[in-house]
C-alpha cells in the first residue's frame, strides 16, 4: 500500500467557477425560453387581426351578395370595427368579359400599418339579377 506524505481531503460541493458555468447556461437557456414565448404572444395577435380581417371581407362578400347589389365598376373605400380593432377596407369592381358579371376585390388592411399592408384580400364575383 502507498502512502503519501500529504493527505488532502476533498469536500463534497461545487467550486465556484462549476457554479457560474451551471448560473450561466441556465441563464442562457430562460433567455431563450422568453424571446420563444414572446414571439408566440406577438403571432397569436398577428393571426387575431388576420382572422379579424378576413370576417370584415367575408362579410362584405355575403352582404353584396345577400342584397343582389349591382355596384358601379370602381373603387370604394370604408372603415369598420371588428372586435375591437378599426380596419380598412376597399372593394374594386372591375368588368368582366361576361356583361352580367362584375368581379369585386376587397382589400382589408390595418390604418396603423403606413407600409399599407394588405391584412386579406378576397375575390369574388357579383351577378346582375333582373328586378321585376
Amino acid at each position: 500500500m502507498r502512502h503519501s506524505k500529504y493527505n488532502f481531503t476533498r469536500n463534497a460541493g461545487f467550486t465556484l467557477l462549476e457554479t457560474l458555468v451551471a448560473l450561466a447556461i441556465l441563464a442562457i437557456a430562460l433567455a431563450a425560453v422568453l424571446r420563444a414565448t414572446g414571439a408566440a404572444t406577438n403571432h397569436a395577435e398577428d393571426m387575431r387581426i388576420r382572422v379579424l380581417a378576413d370576417w370584415v371581407a367575408q362579410n362584405h362578400l355575403a352582404l353584396h351578395a345577400a342584397r343582389g347589389d349591382w355596384i358601379s365598376v370602381g373603387i370604394q373605400n370604408g372603415e369598420e370595427t371588428q372586435g375591437g380593432i378599426r380596419l380598412l377596407w376597399q372593394e374594386e369592381i372591375i368588368t368582366t368579359p361576361n356583361p352580367a358579371f362584375r368581379r369585386i376585390e376587397i382589400s382589408i388592411s390595418d390604418p396603423a400599418d403606413s407600409s399599407g399592408h394588405i391584412l386579406r384580400r378576397l375575390s369574388g364575383y357579383l351577378v346582375e339579377v333582373p328586378r321585376k
